[in-house]
């Protein structure tokens, strides 16, 4: 791929020093304005190439729309929720995060939560649940700074104390040891969290779509399903991305299937407990404790659970550790610099495509595939717009460039049609919503073919193909609709295409048309085949004003600049 050109960068929220000095260091002009309104960031966002931020801000498609330069969001974090994924995929800007920043950081707020639940005795309050919370943030983040051998003085007793009260029975807990810790995503996180309460004995048991169990089998967790979870867990932490199969993973009948007294711990994403269940639970005594460092709204206006006693809240401090966010800081900085340098692609949620696209084989193949596109839709312009696309690789050295190279023909075959630019991040979703369906499949080759493109489109019933490959660099054709060329056709500046049966006066007819409009031609590929109406092309100086003056000689004519 390309290298993508980013000179300004706006940051809109607090973020370490060292993801602007970065970013400057590299030629890149930074300004940082912090806490703006939606109206603000509206009226600022069209002067930037590039835009981070942290949780705060909303980027939403009113933002998103207003930003005619902006080519990447970067969020100096894990989650996206703050940014309207979809709105910026569609006009071709890259969302990115910083995938491993808050890693550690989440895992130990989390771990810390866990062991406050196991010293909590939730008999103490049953029925209680009008009392205020005795476990506020301030006293656990006394817990949590801490060495960690002192997570024993869990925030109720610390509280108790200094009330002046030594009631060493009321606080009664229970061990971690030989409990069964169930966790619900097997990501960075989830293997972290795994990790260290394994040191304490824990039965680490999970459920992940994604991580094979093998994998996970490695760093000591058994995986299930869920329906095999729920029933086996005293303790269960969610470490999922909220989406709509995860929202309300905890529910009403998932907190029923679950051994009476079970304590939950999210520090992940609000509402993937259902928290009226979750309130449910914990009033029924089905749920013996939750740790919460995250909420359905932020900051919370209903406080029932915040005020339940058997509730520990934080107000969503996963990354909030001066490491963590150094962390996330300075990689959202070098993920930037990379891309812009060519080196690499990290941490992208929306254009997953462009990762294996940072090498000169790959560039070669992008314009291939946007070269043999442009041209079929040069030589298809008078018809309506195609319903299918085919796109079919060949030989080994495409195995793994199939996915780009669909976007890449995408590319070549919308962009004059496109109500806005197509890239390759963009491009599957404007094809989706022109009701164009796309096949891709990848065969192998004899040596003679390996290595082709080969494109076909339908449209009003009618086929059209081409064909195409890299030779000594460079992209070239090696078939339009039939018509396969003696001499492959170099995909690169002026290109006449023309349609017209073979006789021996043609060349040079075209050619004094040409001349008499002041074009020179520069190449000539003709067809191997000579009989019926064939494509032909003509690499000329400059595009005719007025491809009417070739009516006379030819069927049917294109031109196209690559």
């Amino acid at each position: 791929m390309a290298p993508i050109s980013i000179k300004t960068v706006l940051i809109s929220e607090s973020v370490d020093p060292r993801c602007r000095a970065i970013l400057e260091e590299n030629g890149i002009r930074v300004t940082e304005k912090q806490n703006m309104k939606k109206d603000d960031l509206i009226a600022e966002i069209k002067n930037y190439d590039g835009l981070v931020v942290r949780s705060a801000t909303k980027v939403t498609a009113d933002v998103i729309d207003a930003a005619g330069n902006l080519k990447i969001i970067g969020r100096a974090g894990t989650g996206v929720d703050n940014v309207d994924v979809d709105a910026a995929t569609k006009k071709g800007i890259i969302v990115m995060n910083t995938p491993s920043g808050n890693t550690i950081s989440a895992a130990e707020l989390t771990c810390a939560l866990l062991m406050s639940l196991s010293r909590q005795d939730e008999s103490c309050f049953h029925g209680q649940h009008a009392r205020p919370s005795l476990y506020s943030f301030m006293y656990l983040r006394r817990v949590i700074i801490m060495p960690f051998c002192i997570f024993r003085y869990v925030p109720q007793a610390a509280m108790s104390m200094k009330q002046g009260n030594w009631d060493r029975k009321k606080f009664m807990g229970a061990e971690l040891y030989g409990k069964v810790l169930g966790i619900v995503g097997l990501g960075r996180i989830g293997k972290e969290v795994a990790s260290r309460m394994q040191s304490f004995g824990m039965r680490t048991i999970g459920y992940d779509p994604i991580t094979p169990p093998e994998v996970t089998a490695s760093w000591g967790v058994e995986q299930m399903s869920l329906e095999q979870l729920w029933p086996l867990c005293d303790y269960i932490t969610v470490h999922t991305p909220l989406m709509p199969s995860t929202v309300g993973l905890l529910n009403d009948k998932s907190f029923a299937k679950c051994k009476t007294g079970v304590k939950v711990v999210n520090c992940a994403r609000g509402g993937i407990i259902d928290e009226d269940a979750l309130l449910r639970a914990l009033q029924t005594g089905q749920c013996g404790g939750a740790g919460l460092d995250v909420f359905v709204e932020e900051p919370p206006k209903n406080r029932s659970l915040i005020d339940h006693p058997n509730v520990i809240s934080c107000p969503h401090l996963g990354a909030s550790t001066q490491e963590a966010q150094a962390r996330c800081g300075e990689d959202i900085a070098l993920q930037f610099v990379d891309m812009v340098n060519g080196k690499k692609l990290v941490g992208a949620v929306n254009a997953q495509v462009l990762a294996s696209t940072f090498s000169q084989d790959s560039n070669q193949l992008i314009k291939l595939g946007e070269a043999v596109g442009a041209v079929l839709q040069s030589c298809t312009a008078a018809e309506k717009l195609f319903s299918h696309v085919k796109i079919t690789t060949q030989g080994d050295c495409m195995k793994s460039s199939t996915g780009y190279m669909t976007s890449s023909v995408l590319v070549g075959l919308l962009n004059p049609k496109s109500g806005c630019c197509p890239n390759l991040i963009n491009v599957l979703s404007l094809a989706k919503e022109s009701g164009i369906t796309v096949n891709q499949s990848h065969c192998a080759s004899d040596e003679a073919s390996s290595g082709v493109c080969k494109v076909e489109i339908m449209s009003n019933g009618c086929s059209y193909k081409a064909s195409g490959s890299v030779q000594g660099g460079v992209p070239v054709l090696l078939e339009l609709s039939e018509s396969v060329f003696r001499q492959p056709v170099s995909l690169t500046g002026n290109l006449l295409f023309f349609k017209a049966s073979a006789n021996p006066q043609l060349l040079s007819s075209v050619a004094g048309c040409l001349a008499s409009e002041g074009v020179e031609i520069e190449s000539f590929s003709a067809p191997a085949d000579r009989t019926g109406d064939l494509w032909y092309c003509v690499g000329i100086s400059s595009l005719l004003r007025d491809l009417g003056a070739l009516k006379p000689l030819v069927k049917d004519a294109a031109q196209l600049t690559i």
